[in-house]
């Protein structure tokens, strides 16, 4: 008896020794990122005096409340992208005179520095698009919680804001590829962008 208990014993000591893989745990990875062709469609809606093209992946989506209210104006709209779970948040207003002009402008420009905070760096660029509309960019770098905002104006009669938020924890380095694919997007948009 003492014998097979001894036996037992070695078998379960040989057993135990044998060479196994150690299971590593795997190294920090992004997931991969699948990008759709970049195809476009016209937006233009009765409740908007603008028309301009989007991509032909995402949704515009009207804002009927803001902040528990109604909106401003009835052409505040989103431009959502479920894909990369990103909005263009879109904001238009009636200009009523000089006064009104320069006070959404400096809306605008507050709007984007308030991300001064977090961003490492705000670049703001004039530009005119190809129907001889005018306007800025800004384009944040770092952590901030917007990387792109824009308007765009005839500075007389029309004014439209944009701003691009990802629905995601703000990590610059990870995003850099979904951003510079959405922005090839946005910059379409603000290309094609006229006002009726």
């Amino acid at each position: 008896m003492n014998r097979y208990l001894i036996l037992a014993f070695g078998l379960l000591i040989l057993a135990s020794c044998s060479e196994e893989k150690t299971t590593l745990p795997k190294p920090r990875a992004y997931p991969k990122v699948v990008f759709p062709v970049h195809a476009y469609q016209t937006f233009s809606e009765k409740y908007c005096p603008m028309s301009f093209e989007y991509p032909a992946y995402a949704q515009i989506v009207q804002d009927t409340l803001y902040f528990n209210e109604k909106p401003e104006n009835p052409c505040w709209f989103n431009v959502y992208i479920p894909q990369f779970n990103c909005y263009l948040y879109c904001t238009y207003t009636d200009l009523q005179g000089k006064k009104k002009f320069n006070t959404v402008v400096n809306d605008a420009f507050n709007l984007a520095y308030k991300h001064d905070q977090r961003a490492n760096y705000i670049s703001d660029t004039k530009f005119t698009n190809e129907n001889g509309l005018g306007g800025m960019q800004f384009e944040m770098t770092g952590p901030a919680a917007t990387p792109f905002q824009f308007f765009i104006t005839d500075s007389t009669t029309h004014f439209m804001r944009g701003a691009l938020y990802f629905n995601t924890q703000v990590r610059p380095d990870s995003l850099m590829p979904v951003y510079d694919f959405v922005k090839i997007d946005v910059d379409r948009l603000i290309k094609t962008f006229k006002f009726k």
